[in-house]
Parts: C-alpha cells; structure tokens; sequence
C-alpha cells in the first residue's frame, strides 16, 4: 500500500525542484561544461600564433596601461594614498596573467575599471570619516565575501537564469556608452591639461591627442595603400596603427623649441613598494578588523559581486559577438569562479581587484578579427546548378585567432612595468598622447557597432534605403535604433553621478524590458531583423518562451543576405586570408 504523501514531504518537492538533476540550478552544472569546453581548447590555443597574434598584444598592451595609470591617479587622491600607480599595474598585470592562462575565454581583457574606483572612493569615505576605520582590511573583508557570492553564481549556474536571456540590443548599448566613456575622458583628459598647463602647452596638448588619434587611424587603413610600399610593410603599419603613433607622439615634445613646454605628463612611482607610507610588504592583515566589520563587509561584497558578475558577464558577451566570427566555446561560469579567486587575492594583497574590461575586451577581438573565403551555407532544396555557383562564388566571413599568446603576453608585459626602471619609462607620456589614445579607443569602438550604420540609415532618404523582410518598416527599425541611443544617453548620465557603480544593473534591467515589453510595441519581423541572442544562436521572436524560459519552439529559418548591410555595414574591412 502507497502511502499518502504529507504537506510537509510536498513542500520539501517543490522546494528541491530547481535543484534536479538537468534543471537550472543543478549545482556544478555549467562548471562541468566549462571545465569540459576548456580541455577541448586549451592545447589548441597554445598552437595559433602570428604576426596579427603579435600586433594585437602590443595594441592591447597600450590601451590597457595606459588608461589604468589615469585611474591609478584618481584613486590615489580618493583613496588618501591607499592605491596608486604600482597597485593598479600590478593588479592588471597579475590578473591579467591568471586569466590569460587559466581562463575559458582568454579574449576576455582584465583592468581596474572606472565604477570600481567610484566605489573605492565612497567606501573609503564612509571608512574614514563615518566609520573611524581602516579602509584596506575593510576592503579586504568585502572582496572575500565577494569571492564566495562569486563561486555560489557559479556553482548555481547563474549565466543560465541571467545572461543567457541577454540580445544585441543590450549588448550593442553596452558597446556603444563604452565608446562615449572613452570620448568623454579624452575630453576631461584634456580639460584637466588646460587646468594645469600654461595655455602654450595645452595648445599643443590639443594638437597631440587629435594628432595621435588621426595618426593611428590613417595608418590602420595602409592595407589600403596598395602599390605603395610593399605588401609586408603594408600589414605592419595596419597592425601597429597605435603602437606608431603612440611611440612618435611620446617622443615629439622632446623635439626642438616643443621641449621648452611645460607638458604634463603620467605620474608614475619610481620604487617597487605600496604606494601608502604606512605599508611596506603588498599584503593586508585583515584579520585585526573589528569583528563586526568582518560581517557589515559583506554588504560592499554584494554590491562588488553584482558589479564584477554583470561588467564581467557583458565584457565576455560583446568580445564574443557573431560579428566577430569566433567558434570555439568558452565557460561563463568558470570564469565567474576565477575571477572570484583573484577578486579575493587582490583584496589579501591589498591591491585594487581587476575584472572584465570594455571597451578592451571587444578590441582585442577587433584586433585579432580577420577575414576568411567560406562557401556559402548549404541548401538542401539547391540544384546541382545552383551548389556548383555557389561554390565558385565564397563568401567573405569574419574570424578570430582565437588563442592566450596576445593576452598573455600584454599582461606580462604589464607586470614588468611594475620595476622602477619601467615605471621611469611610463613617466614619459604626455597626457595628450593618453586623450589621443581615448579618442582612438572610442572610434575603434564605435566603428564595429551595428547602431553606427542603422543612425546613418536615419539620415537617408527612403529610396536609396535597402529592402526589408515582409512586415519590417524602416520606421520601426528608426525608432528601435533611436531607443538605444536614447537609452545610452541616460545610463552614460547616471555614469557621471555617485550612482554610477550601478549602472550595469540599468543594463541588466533592459533585458526583461526587451523580451516582455518592446514586442508588444514592435513588430516580430522589425525584432527578427535588427536583434538576436548575444550569447546563443538565434533570435527570441525564432522561439516561444515558456514560464521557466526554455524554448519550446524551432528556430525559424531567415535569410537576410539582401539587407545584410543594414544590420552589419559598420564593420571595417580587415585582413584578408
């Protein structure tokens, strides 16, 4: 005879439900696919490696240093010394390094980033003016607590029932305020010039950061050049854009009358020691804070857990877009793991925490992008005629060397910038050259976006506009392009307040917005035609989302080969293999 089931037994069913075998939050779930995912890649990403692989290293090594030094600066000041240069260098460099070789997804670029820094500043104040108590075990504290809530995200397979529901359309507004950050801190670069120059050298601080963004750019088209030089040549000059243009502008001020000018230049350290007079070894006894503040700590832990997961999270989506072409698979619960690891070793070392940066993590994929001749997907209905014109017609497609030599090799870099001799070297840069390398990044970064092209589309008058699928408008797609301007808009205003730390959750917040919201406002073939799912093939109009957010549908089979230049037309030509 069965017996009855109690409430009690019932209860206790629904309860561990979730936690199945197969369902979402199975505990170690998505780590064991990453850590899977990763064996069948890790020894080939050690055998892919090229000049492109060596051009991207240097590029990247730039675009991570130096904008790390101008953050190094502000914390120095809001931190009242408690990190400077050498703690910001080394913690790039050392987080750099583990990720590059133990990561799933070595693309993904580690740095100290802008939010973080505004939250360093608010914790130190409540610490030291509010509070009466150390800042550095108090942060210690937080980015302990902040490594388990990182492994629990992990263990329960948080990207499943978060990112996996994110689309282009958060991604690209994501891409696009990262291209108005950079903008925008060349243009307070360069006002914080005016304010400490004579109006000489800020003059010629004007000429030096547009002089080295232009640079950059002319060079990165001499693939374009041909028959000038030769083809060799050529790919160098593309390759190392930035690197030229940065190494000649550092060393322009040093020419002729140029060096009587009082430039201002990268404050460095000149000794391998913390940057605080109080400490002497890179390492925090956080074991002597009060014990209560070992468990308030927890409450900036979150807050930190919340910043790093969804900053992290995003950084490795958009370095991973389809218009980059990359195939092999990565692990967004692994990573999540690791970088709770070195969150936590950061704060023992007492050492700003690195996570995932943008717009570097996109432009490393940028860097590494090139061009392959595939024949085009096969149709099962095709005619013998039509599979034999096709092949004589291949199609150009976006590739990745997707390997760790240029990730790795910038953040070792990185680290030898730590010595004194090194860090001398760094006190060389004018600021100028570091707003010229903003402005650089910024275009780099806006160049690539899909929101680029579909703006220029709104300036176009309807005739010269391309055709679109049956039941899409070019008013619905204007207007859909317009709410993601408008949207970057106000999250990039909210990034200049003290509630700028939680700006990845505005984010975040857009995703329920896109997929519950905006379909009862557009079309499902607008939807179909300018989004799709970032982190997975197709797109949410292809599938019916059941309650718990599985698909039950097929996806819908489209192709939009006649109008894949409305949607993709900002991409630049790049290396051709």
């Amino acid at each position: 005879m069965l017996e009855a089931k109690t409430p009690a037994d019932s209860w206790l069913v629904r309860l561990s439900s979730p936690f199945r075998k197969g369902r979402r939050l199975e505990p170690f779930r998505l780590l064991k696919q990453d850590f899977r995912n990763l064996r069948s890649r890790y020894v080939l990403d050690w055998t892919v490696f090229n000049q492109l692989v060596v051009a991207s290293a240097v590029y990247v090594f730039f675009t991570n240093i130096l904008p790390g030094i101008t953050f190094a600066s502000d914390l120095y000041v809001l931190t009242g010394q408690s990190w400077g240069t050498i703690e910001v260098v080394l913690s790039t460099g050392l987080c750099g390094l583990i990720f590059s070789v133990f990561s799933a997804q070595p693309l993904t670029i580690l740095g100290v980033t802008g939010p973080f820094s505004v939250l360093a500043e608010n914790m130190y104040k409540l610490c030291t003016e509010n509070f009466h108590v150390e800042f550095l075990p108090v942060m210690a504290w937080s980015l302990i607590h902040s490594a388990w809530m990182h492994y629990l995200l992990a263990i329960f397979n948080a990207h499943d029932w978060t990112m996996g529901y994110v689309t282009n359309f958060s991604a690209d507004i994501f891409s696009l305020l990262n291209s108005v950050i950079y903008l925008h801190k060349a243009a307070m670069e360069l006002k914080r010039t005016h304010d400490n120059v004579p109006f000489d050298a800020f003059l010629y601080a004007i000429i030096g950061a547009f002089g080295s963004c232009f640079l950059a750019i002319f060079l990165a088209t001499a693939l374009k050049w041909k028959p000038l030089f030769g083809r060799i040549v050529r790919m160098g000059l593309a390759e190392y854009a930035a690197a030229i243009s940065i190494i000649l502008w550092i060393g322009i001020p040093y020419i002729g009358e140029l060096a009587n000018l009082d430039h201002q230049r990268l404050a460095v350290q000149t000794s391998f020691r913390p940057t605080s007079p109080d400490r002497n070894i890179f390492f925090v006894r956080f074991w002597e804070v009060p014990l209560p503040w070992v468990f308030i700590s927890m409450v900036p832990g979150a807050i930190i857990t919340v910043l790093f997961y969804f900053d992290h999270e995003i950084s490795s989506i958009i370095c991973t877009l389809d218009r980059y072409g990359t195939k092999k698979p990565g692990g967004y619960a692994w990573d999540v793991a690791l970088l709770g690891t070195t969150t936590a070793l950061c704060g023992i070392l007492g050492i700003p925490p690195a996570n995932g940066l943008l717009p570097q993590a996109p432009l490393h994929s940028e860097s590494l992008r090139h061009w392959v001749h595939e024949p085009p997907p096969s149709d099962p209905d095709a005619t013998d005629e039509t599979i034999t014109a096709a092949a004589a017609a291949p199609r150009l497609v976006p590739r990745v060397y997707e390997q760790r030599y240029s990730a790795c090799s910038q953040a070792a870099l990185i680290l030898v910038f730590v010595s004194p001799p090194f860090q001398r070297l760094l006190g060389l840069t004018p600021t100028s050259v570091l707003a010229g390398l903003f402005l650089f990044m910024g275009y780099e970064s806006l160049s690539v976006n899909p929101i680029l092209p579909r703006t220029a589309h709104m300036a176009t008058p309807p005739s010269e506009l391309p055709r679109l699928p049956t039941g899409a408008t070019w008013v619905s797609v204007h207007a859909y392009t317009g709410l993601q301007i408008v949207t970057t808009g106000v999250i990039f205003g909210v990034t200049l307040t003290v509630a700028a730390p939680g700006f990845p959750i505005i984010i975040i917040i857009l995703v329920p917005v896109r997929l519950l919201v905006m379909n009862r406002i557009w079309s499902r073939e607008t939807l179909r035609f300018v989004d799709a799912w970032a982190c997975r093939e197709g797109r949410p109009e292809d599938e019916d989302i059941t309650a718990d957010g599985v698909g039950t549908g097929e996806r819908v089979a489209r192709s939009v080969d006649d109008v894949e230049g409305a949607v993709g037309g900002g991409q630049q030509e790049k290396k051709v293999v």
